[in-house]
């Protein structure tokens, strides 16, 4: 059943899949994160800060409801990845379908409960005055588009599965074009301010889904499309939530705590908080290349593991966390001698903000070196079944870590910086638990329980 499509990765140099299959994601993942960073790189431009940092605040929230169900398309990651190396075709479109109507119900349910809560919510965050108004309005209008952001996310879960990286690289180099130019527009001349730069958002999403949903229909794609495919199979339901529920917790309480954060430094004061926001969308920059990675672990290593080839999914794990390194170093490297110009490219006319942030950054972006082995090393386990353990081990290093943390060092002197330090000491924390399990041998034991039929 291979096609253009389509890549099996049980078999050839694993590095050189990894590389060939990284580029393409990482791309795709710079130009999706570009045009989320390009809301705040306008906003900065043409409003003052309380306006950018409601903005900041609000895409945190629209950033931790995409994550609530992220999992499952993690999940159907995994799945798809399983039942190709399987081969399994009818399985495949099953996982499909039944992933894509999973994923239509959660986005309908979570724009209702943002709409209603989105007040209380920004308020949380100790937002007020002009900051409030405009992250409500920002957060409202961005909620319309939930549907988009998981179509098109799970859209993309299913290529990876299928060993294809390089179409969704197309898909939102669309939409990033039209985001950029309807920010400009909308931000600059038409004076929309935080609104402007939602609806630019909401409407470059539902372009790339709806030219991606185009393209695969017309290229014969496993799976149609036709309304009689979006169906639940009720042993793919729970497959999906066994993989993906953990997941999905895991992104939630991992966010939810830079959500935390982000809160400490908005009760400091609106500058600290613009800063705080400001380095989150560099961060969301720096780090793609080592989420680009270990996603691409996690298909290759799924695919891997459902063939019974446990070893090769291994050294797939290890020549990813040596490729994430050497990028994390010089991401560490260059965050602490220019920590400053890339504050400026954001908000060249606030001295404030760029001081805070340039001495948030220099003590967060410890984190880039750490988390070139943590995600890697959770790829690895969520691809054999187990993110269970992912989900646990992500939960108590950052409640029982982060959170804490940044609350104790923000208020013992350290201020920001204190809170920048909490993140790379959750993350060393994880990484010790993930590197006592994998040594266990205990991911070995695929919890799919798909393998490879024997060829007859």
């Amino acid at each position: 059943m291979a096609n253009a499509l389509e890549k099996d990765f049980t078999e050839g140099n694993v590095s050189r899949h990894l590389i060939s299959f990284c580029i393409p994601f990482l791309l795709a993942n710079l130009l999706q994160a570009l045009y989320g960073m390009v809301d705040v790189l306008v906003v900065g431009w043409f409003c003052e800060t309380p306006v950018l940092t409601g903005v900041n605040s609000g895409s945190q929230i629209t950033h931790l409801v995409a994550m609530a169900v992220s999992g499952l398309s993690v999940g159907g990651t995994v799945l798809v990845a399983q039942y190709f190396a399987a081969r399994k075709p009818k399985d495949v479109s099953e996982t499909i379908g039944t992933m894509f109507t999973l994923l239509l119900i959660c986005a309908a349910a979570l724009t209702t409960l943002v709409l209603i809560f989105a007040r209380p919510l920004l308020k949380l965050m100790q937002l007020d005055g002009v900051a409030l108004d405009a992250g409500e309005d920002y957060l409202r209008i961005c909620t319309y588009g939930t549907v988009f952001i998981f179509g098109y996310n799970a859209i993309s879960a299913v290529q990876r599965g299928m060993g294809d990286s390089k179409h969704p690289l197309w898909f939102v180099g669309v939409a990033c074009v039209v985001n950029i130019i309807l920010d400009y527009v909308l931000v600059g001349p038409l004076k929309m301010g935080a609104a402007g730069a939602a609806w630019a958002t909401i409407i470059a999403q539902a372009v790339s889904l709806i030219l991606a949903a185009w393209y695969l229909k017309k290229k014969g794609f496993v799976f149609d499309f036709k309304l009689k495919s979006f169906a639940l199979i009720k042993n793919k339901v729970k497959l999906l939530f066994q993989l993906g529920l953990p997941s999905s917790a895991q992104s939630v309480v991992t966010n939810l705590s830079f959500i935390l954060m982000t809160s400490l430094a908005n009760g400091l004061s609106v500058e600290a908080g613009a800063a705080v926001g400001i380095v989150g969308k560099f961060n969301s920059v720096a780090i793609l290349p080592v989420v680009a990675m270990a996603s691409s672990v996690s298909a290759i290593a799924a695919q891997n593991i459902a063939a019974e080839r446990p070893d090769r999914a291994l050294r797939v794990m290890r020549d990813g966390v040596g490729i994430s390194l050497a990028v994390g170093v010089l991401v560490f490297v260059l965050s602490q001698l220019f920590a400053e110009p890339i504050l400026r490219l954001f908000k060249s006319d606030d001295a404030e903000v760029i001081r805070l942030g340039a001495k948030y950054l220099r003590a967060f972006c410890f984190d880039y070196l750490f988390v070139s082995f943590l995600f890697n090393m959770n790829s690895l386990i969520n691809a054999a079944g187990h993110a269970l353990f992912s989900m646990l081990s992500s939960m108590l290093s950052s409640i029982i870590l982060r959170a804490p943390l940044a609350v104790l060092l923000s208020r013992a002197g350290l201020d920001i910086a204190g809170i920048g330090y909490a993140a790379p000491a959750a993350t060393l924390a994880a990484i010790l638990m993930a590197l006592v399990y994998i040594l266990s041998g205990k991911w070995k034991q695929n919890a799919t329980g798909i393998h490879r039929e024997p060829e007859t």
